[in-house]
């Protein structure tokens, strides 16, 4: 194996310098937040960004005797994951529909779908709701779940790619053999688009597990509140309660940064793999 050359190396450990000072720089507003929570609010407008003189968890305590955060996480938790599932299917579905049957219709349908995916979401908030409100979903957690399956379109055009690279053969193979659309879709399919669906369902799940405006505009009852919600029952109409609002903040983000830490060899590896064909 060759060695590489001194302009090589010294190019790397400047590369790694860098790398290093950004990583530092993005994680500093995640360290602001996290070590003000250990801190009272006296000491943490005194010293932001200084480690706390004494350990001081009892901010954590006042938020769960004060703020029904066990309600609000398993809210945002059903929400989620249930949004994602619908996400991920009527995704993958309407991707292999239009995918292995081209044809007129199919080309534009997509191109129906592509105008959907360029239309901003905030613009449609009012006629959504006046539809949401003459079925009852206004102030319901199906409601939102219903709302947040529009990410399926997202879903769609990221799966398209994949779908196109599955081969022919093997989805001619197994109608040979008898297999429906059904059945090829689950065994066939899925499996060989299963990094790109992991991809877009981390995608999917940070987006609205982290979503204020829809639960802000459609839910106004307490006990169906998601977690961000209760994040800015803090904030106050002259004041802010920085040490709850800090520390709420923390307990919506720790489950994500999680996620996205657990997932990310996944998601590297489904863009990746995206990008290629063949």
């Amino acid at each position: 194996m060759r060695s590489r050359s001194p302009a090589a190396r010294v190019r790397s450990a400047l590369l790694s310098v860098v790398m290093i000072a950004l990583a530092c720089l993005t994680a500093v507003p995640f360290y602001y937040v996290l070590v003000n929570t250990f801190k009272p609010a006296q000491e943490a407008a005194r010293s932001p960004l200084g480690l706390p003189a004494t350990f001081h968890p009892d901010n954590y305590a006042d938020v769960f005797d004060r703020v029904p955060v066990g309600q609000a996480f398993a809210n945002t938790v059903l929400v989620t994951a249930a949004s994602v599932v619908l996400v991920l299917l009527i995704g993958s579905m309407a991707s292999y529909a239009l995918v292995m049957r081209s044809s007129r219709l199919n080309v534009a349908l997509g191109r129906v779908l592509l105008l959907a995916l360029l239309i901003p979401f905030q613009t449609t908030l009012i006629p959504l709701y006046q539809s949401f409100a003459q079925v009852r979903l206004v102030d319901s957690r199906v409601g939102l779940v219903l709302l947040y399956s529009g990410g399926a379109v997202f879903c769609y055009f990221l799966v398209n790619g994949y779908m196109r690279s599955v081969p022919v053969e093997i989805i001619e193979a197994a109608r040979v053999d008898g297999a429906g659309p059904l059945r090829i879709y689950a065994v066939i399919v899925l499996p060989l688009v299963r990094p790109i669906l992991i991809t877009v369902g981390v995608f999917q799940t940070m987006s609205i597990w982290n979503d204020f405006i829809v639960p802000n505009v459609f839910i106004s009852s307490p006990e169906k509140q998601t977690l961000v919600l209760q994040v800015y029952s803090a904030v106050g109409q002259f004041t802010t309660d920085w040490p709850s609002f800090l520390t709420l903040t923390v307990i919506a983000l720790v489950p994500m940064v999680v996620l996205f830490v657990v997932l990310q060899r996944h998601v590297v590896a489904g863009l990746l793999a995206g990008s290629v064909k063949g």
